[in-house]
């Protein structure tokens, strides 16, 4: 599979700031601020590794598609596709909270 299809629509989800497309044998392709960060892959291959252990009725299959990882300005948003790892660094959009008068 080429970097294009493995990364296609990537760039055009809303505040992105970069993405890591991971599989078992490592990075695969990435972009913007996680630009070949093997660090970032590995710890987020290890956080889908842990999650992927939790069984809680015997399936093979893993009981999640998507984790997210919340932060104070940004958002990892990791999905499991096939055999690859699709992570997406986003901007978290802060919101004043509403106030009532």
């Amino acid at each position: 599979m080429t970097t294009a299809a493995l990364t296609q629509g990537l760039e055009r989800i809303p505040d992105q700031v970069g993405y890591l497309v991971i599989s078992e044998d490592g990075v695969l392709a990435s972009a913007g601020e996680l630009e070949n960060d093997e660090h970032a892959a590995g710890v987020i291959m290890s956080m889908v590794r842990t999650a992927c252990r939790f069984r809680l009725d015997g399936s093979t299959e893993p009981h999640f598609k998507r984790m997210s990882i919340i932060l104070a300005d940004y958002t990892y948003v990791v999905t499991i596709s096939g055999q690859k790892v699709f992570v997406v660094k986003r901007l978290n959009n802060h919101q004043e909270p509403a106030v009532t008068v």
